[in-house]
């Protein structure tokens, strides 16, 4: 692992610590990897609680609870199917916060309205709505998924350390 996300996941683990926060992952075309850049750090499993890598929809429906109408209707990158994603990991979990990451990494799978690089994220906090937002990365499927874990975890970094 590089430098930064070794660093990364430190900081992760710093805020946790901090607000005294579990976290689950709920990841499609990140595979896992925000999971593993957070496991990175000894002493994680203090703070880690699961990850589900929701890759078929089949998968989200089944693991997370997204409903079958999401999926039809905005499809498996959406903020829509992100928040359910999000509130699902938690929903199956003993996690007080979320993340969810569903995107086009790429170098196919692409469309006009979600072009390669188009990833949606969302975090939840335990009983509370989920916050969702869309970006589009360049660059090749590696890229587009590293700075999808980056912009995953330093969103999960800020919520923690701006709760209440």
């Amino acid at each position: 692992m590089d430098a930064d996300l070794a660093d990364l996941s430190e900081a992760v683990g710093a805020a946790c610590r901090q607000r005294r926060l579990s976290v689950a992952t709920a990841e499609s075309c990140t595979g896992g990897w925000a999971a593993q850049v957070i496991t990175h750090t000894a002493g994680s499993s203090g703070w880690f609680e699961r990850g589900f890598v929701t890759y078929a929809n089949a998968a989200k429906l089944q693991m997370l609870g997204v409903d079958p109408a999401t999926l039809e209707k905005f499809g498996a990158v959406s903020l829509e199917t992100a928040k359910e994603m999000a509130a699902g990991a938690l929903n199956n979990s003993n996690a007080l916060i979320s993340l969810a990451i569903t995107g086009v990494a790429g170098p196919t799978g692409g469309s006009p309205d979600k072009p390669v690089g188009t990833v949606c994220f969302a975090w939840c906090l335990r009983d509370q709505q989920p916050e969702a937002e869309r970006r589009h990365f360049a660059g090749d499927r590696e890229a587009i998924r590293r700075q999808s874990v980056i912009h995953a975890l330093t969103g999960l970094i800020d919520r923690a350390r701006n709760m209440p």
